[in-house]
């Protein structure tokens, strides 16, 4: 494992129903340093299992998840420590309701004891000004668009000051004319180095802003490489199918 690798996975499965379902059978990749890998494929293709195993939110049926050579799936591995590295963006924001979004913000780093109070709102601001809403930091959930509401949730993992960030399908649950701001973010996120696995159906972010494309379908990786190859030159009959329908 070379030493700019963060995140190495070795033959993981995720099976339920006693077998009888393989999300996952066999994956293994790896994730570097600075790399924007981004996750393709239909739906029920594994891409979303794939992603959540990486911070064990799915245990693996079998199989190592390697973070920075520490074996998660490992027992007496504190997996809480490591899921602090390792930001993460769902579909929908899950944002608490009754709390202004700079509380939202500041909660898990000053119960976590990783800054102070006053440390929290100062990074909580900053980040709420990158992604253009310092104005709203006093105003709760309910009052902000789908948009907004993506974007303080990526600012929430962004406070953690995490190693890797994890998006899974971020826009999906978005009006298309809320995509290109959270997409946005997520270039400029990109740009300054951020180490990112992204699920996405969004093919223009994929081969703009991917370093590398993985082609998820039954469970298996079917294909990887750059977009250029993945996007215009693709080798098997399945992906060449899968692109005539999405792009």
């Amino acid at each position: 494992m070379s030493a700019d690798t963060i995140i190495k996975v070795i033959d993981v499965k995720k099976h339920y129903m006693q077998g009888e379902i393989k999300a996952l059978d066999g994956v293994s990749t790896e994730i570097k340093k600075g790399e924007v890998v981004v996750v393709i494929g239909p739906s029920g293709g594994g891409k979303s299992t794939f992603l959540r195993c990486l911070n064990l939110l799915e245990v693996p049926t079998s199989g190592q998840v390697l973070f920075k050579g520490t074996d998660i799936t490992s027992t007496d591995t504190d997996i809480n420590t490591h899921r602090q590295k390792m930001g993460m963006v769902f579909q929908h924001f899950n944002l608490f309701p009754h709390k202004s979004v700079i509380e939202n913000l500041t909660l898990a780093p000053v119960q976590l004891k990783k800054c102070t109070q006053e440390e929290a709102n100062k990074k909580a601001l900053y980040f709420l000004d990158k992604v253009g809403l310092a104005d709203r930091a006093n105003e709760y959930p309910q009052r902000l668009s789908g948009g907004q509401k993506q974007r303080v949730a990526i600012v929430r993992a962004l406070c953690m000051d995490p190693e890797v960030m994890l998006f899974d399908e971020p826009t999906s649950a978005l009006d298309p004319e809320m995509v290109g701001e959270v997409l946005e973010v997520m270039r400029d996120l990109a740009k300054e180095g951020m180490t990112m696995a992204v699920v996405t159906h969004e093919m223009n972010f994929a081969k703009e802003v991917g370093t590398r494309v993985l082609f998820l379908d039954s469970g298996k990786i079917e294909e990887e490489g750059t977009p250029e190859e993945v996007f215009n030159n693709p080798k098997s009959a399945r992906l060449n199918e899968f692109l005539s329908k999405v792009l």
